[in-house]
């Protein structure tokens, strides 16, 4: 890692040195402190990746090894030090983690400007600057894919920890002259954004107490709100003095703090088990109140996906697991075209409707100040009352409203007390969707599926954004509020009525139960 932060630190001098540009670096050459800090990060990230990756002997051993054994919490456990430590890290993680996507919108306008591309300010220039956000967000998809197989592969933690290094070396985006190579970086980032979430919550689902567990996670997943809070103050201090390109930057300090952070966050028992650890397994249980139990063939669910020969994204839709799956996916898609769809273009369609001086950053700012206590209420109803109902309570009530919106449409343009109205379940559901997904999906899988299942869902959630954005590459004009809304709220209203009928209750559950 010192490697990679060197090379990361190489590239600054180019960014100070355009400081009589107004940090204006496009046409530049690359210096070459530049090119040699290049090579650092690649060769870095390559010695990370190579030291987190297990011995093919322990590979092997890790299927027998997660049959044998069953971790079990206590349940009625109250939460413990350990607990609150690992909350309030995983916490941070996930902070720094949607930081990442919400940055997108934030410097699009100033990307757009400085290499003269066309966006809808600009409709005239060349390249259109959709081309970021879309290389961004569909790097959150494949992230999500790859990270949940790396969780399973080289271990939870260690999953988490090349996040970190790829969100420090990856801020080199601020310091790139060209545009195709933020592009480039940008992909790349968003991979190890895309993978933090569903490996982070993962871990929550096998370390905290089972009645805190749905509430926790539900409420940890609500941090989009104070990601914007950050996101947005970091860009009104910065961006006038430094540009946009310091808000990429930013990324360098929010990697190495996550890298520290990471003693805190302990690795998965299972697979310290299958790696041979076994008394570090025991001490990492005894931190958080659980303990190993051997189990048998008979011994339930949990141990027959384990004992299987694939544990791969197929497993997911086999029989047992087939039905939970597709219902999480038509929630995880609703909640995507939610996400990407509707509130991406909700700047612009209000502008269309008469809302001149609406932009993007009062509306997130608004769903920030909205969502935050209705995060709370629903957290509360997921853990304590019913993980399938608030589902069906989130997903129904975000896909009424939006029917509402849309039946609305412009003759409330110009009540805006009205229209604030209309918006605030749709926006509170952008939020509470996104967290219901990632809670959900931690808990509904075995503990051998259980990172794919999180990852297929985070991924399944970014198709919208990829299907949007692409639409814009292609030049294709920005849809009304009444179509997003519509768009999003059938898979949303599906999701509701697939949750009634065939979604299993998690709460109360052990996830040797699922």
């Amino acid at each position: 890692m010192a490697a990679g932060t060197a090379g990361t630190v190489l590239h600054l001098p180019m960014f100070l040195a355009s400081r009589h540009m107004g940090y204006h670096m496009a046409g530049m050459a690359p210096d070459p402190a530049m090119v040699a800090g290049m090579a650092l990060i690649v060769g870095g990230v390559a010695a990370v990746l190579a030291g987190l990756w297990p011995p093919r002997a322990e590979a092997l051993r890790r299927e027998a090894a997660i049959a044998a054994v069953r971790v079990r919490p206590q349940d009625d456990a109250p939460l413990r030090p350990a607990h609150v430590a690992l909350l309030l890290v995983l916490s941070l993680a996930v902070t720094i983690d949607v930081m990442k996507p919400l940055t997108l919108s934030l410097v699009v306008p100033g990307v757009a400007a400085e290499y003269g591309l066309a966006s809808p300010l600009r409709p005239g220039g060349g390249v259109p600057v959709a081309w970021l956000p879309l290389a961004g967000i569909t790097g959150t998809m494949v992230g999500s894919f790859v990270w949940g197989w790396l969780g399973d592969r080289i271990g939870r933690r260690n999953a988490i920890l090349l996040a970190g290094v790829l969100f420090a070396t990856t801020s080199v985006c601020g310091a790139m002259p060209g545009f195709w190579w933020n592009v480039l970086m940008c992909l790349v980032m968003g991979a190890a954004a895309g993978g933090m979430i569903p490996i982070a919550f993962t871990l929550l689902a096998e370390t905290v107490p089972r009645r805190h567990r749905g509430w926790l996670m539900v409420l940890i997943g609500g941090n989009v709100t104070v990601a914007y809070a950050l996101t947005s103050w970091l860009a009104a201090v910065l961006t006038p003095e430094f540009g946009w390109r310091a808000l990429w930057l930013v990324g360098l300090p929010t990697g190495l703090l996550l890298l520290v952070l990471n003693r805190w966050i302990p690795e998965s028992p299972r697979f310290l088990l299958a790696t041979g650890r076994a008394e570090q397994a025991r001490e990492v249980l005894a931190r958080y109140g659980a303990a190993l139990v051997p189990v048998g063939p008979e011994s339930g669910p949990e141990s027959g996906p384990a004992r299987g020969p694939r544990t791969g994204y197929r497993r997911l839709w086999e029989r047992g697991f087939g039905g939970r799956t597709a219902v999480l996916t038509v929630l995880a898609a609703g909640a995507g075209l939610l996400t990407y769809g509707f509130q991406m273009w909700l700047p612009v369609n209000l502008a269309r409707i008469g809302y001149l001086e609406a932009s993007s950053a009062r509306v997130l700012r608004d769903s920030a100040l909205i969502s935050l206590p209705l995060n709370v209420l629903t957290a509360l109803l997921y853990g304590l009352w019913s993980s399938r109902r608030t589902a069906v309570v989130v997903a129904g009530a975000a896909a009424a409203a939006l029917v509402v919106l849309a039946a609305a449409g412009e003759e409330v343009a110009g009540n805006e007390s009205l229209m604030r109205l209309l918006l605030l379940v749709p926006l509170w559901g952008i939020s509470a969707t996104a967290a219901v997904v990632a809670a959900y999906s931690s808990e509904v899988y075995p503990t051998a599926l259980r990172a794919r299942g999180t990852g297929w869902a985070a991924a399944v959630s970014k198709v919208g954004g990829v299907l949007i954005l692409a639409l814009s590459v292609a030049a294709a004009a920005v849809p009304p509020m009444e179509v997003t809304a519509l768009v999003a709220a059938a898979p949303l209203a599906a999701a509701a009525l697939a949750f009634v009928f065939f979604a299993p209750e998690t709460r109360g559950r052990g996830l040797d139960e699922a």
